[in-house]
């Protein structure tokens, strides 16, 4: 299964943002793809506080069209949604103790730890700090500038 960093996903909704085109490519790719695709739930979130952000964009999107995205999403993936579960606390710990993390750097422990409880085998991601985390193997799809 592959997962999708929030990242990925503002880079596909909104127009203006660097690899836009390349990120749309990527994604529509993965849809018809044999690889199951799922989206952590806090990537969900994330995306949502982003695109709807007026202090990241001139025109932030509309919540009403950030939601509709993510309908749209959801009926795309094969995957579904990633969220926490029972012993999902358990990976968690294992993620986040040897990371010695604190702060926001939490919220990349909790993706990197939902995405490993769900058997994920690669996040697809342009965030270098989830190299923080070895058990999980993150790819950049997008060009390198």
């Amino acid at each position: 299964m592959i997962a999708i960093d929030t990242n990925l996903l503002v880079y596909a909704h909104r127009p203006e943002m660097p690899f836009h085109e390349r990120a749309r490519q990527v994604l529509a790719d993965a849809v018809g793809g044999p690889e199951p695709l799922s989206v952590p739930w806090p990537c969900v979130h994330e995306f949502l506080a982003v695109v709807s952000n007026p202090r990241i964009f001139k025109n932030p999107t509309p919540m009403e069209m950030a939601l509709d995205a993510v309908g749209r999403l959801l009926n795309s993936l094969t995957g579904g949604f990633l969220a926490e579960g029972e012993g999902y606390l358990d990976t968690l710990e294992r993620v986040s103790r040897p990371a010695h993390l604190q702060g926001a750097v939490v919220h990349d422990a909790r993706i990197a730890a939902l995405c490993l409880y769900h058997g994920v085998r690669v996040l697809w991601s342009a965030d270098r700090d989830f190299s923080r985390f070895p058990s999980l193997t993150v790819t950049n799809p997008l060009p390198v500038s």
